[in-house]
């Protein structure tokens, strides 16, 4: 059976979703990008399951998510670098502030419990909604809203974070962006 233009079409567009979730998921972006790429493989093969009108990205997320659990099951032999000690040998310190705050970001979100971090990713990062990440994950509306809660609230006293005003740029890169601003004006 011949793939439809549309279904090309949609699948395309939910790249970029998808290996953000992936690389959520994965905290490693080339990882994350044979995810992504096993995700397409498998929705492509099986295009005719796929039921027209129905939510694409959310079977999309489906597909990625149970491909991430399989290979983790596969993995569960192997060495794991689960404190992240061998991969910090290996990286290269940042200079720039906002890059730091994303490592802290991504080392806080690791502290998460997977179904927290599994529905904050859904909600905050994908753009889903609450019935769309219950019905990726499988639970009740009211378990997703609790995931993201609780996981928000988690996330904010691990990063150490009392209000908004905490969190965003340095003022080094406050200063630069208001200059880049008044010079555009």
């Amino acid at each position: 059976m011949k793939v439809s233009d549309e279904f090309r079409d949609q699948l395309i567009a939910a790249i970029p979703s998808l290996r953000a979730f992936a690389v959520s998921l994965c905290g490693n972006a080339s990882r994350a990008d044979d995810l992504v790429q096993e995700t397409l493989v498998k929705a492509w093969a099986n295009h005719a399951s796929f039921e027209p009108g129905t939510n694409l990205r959310a079977w999309l997320y489906t597909i990625l998510r149970n491909e991430f659990y399989s290979q983790m099951r596969k993995k569960a032999r192997e060495i794991e670098d689960s404190d992240g000690a061998l991969a910090a040998r290996l990286a290269v310190h940042p200079g720039q502030q906002g890059h730091m705050d994303m490592v802290d970001f991504r080392k806080a979100l690791s502290l998460l419990p997977d179904d927290q971090r599994e529905a904050l990713v859904l909600v905050g990062a994908t753009g889903l909604s609450y019935e769309e990440a219950a019905e990726v994950c499988g639970c009740a509306v009211g378990t997703i809203k609790s995931r993201v809660s609780r996981a928000r609230s988690r996330l904010a006293e691990v990063m150490q974070l009392d209000s908004a005003e905490d969190f965003g740029p340095d003022q080094t890169t406050g200063t630069i962006l208001a200059q880049a601003g008044s010079s555009r004006s």
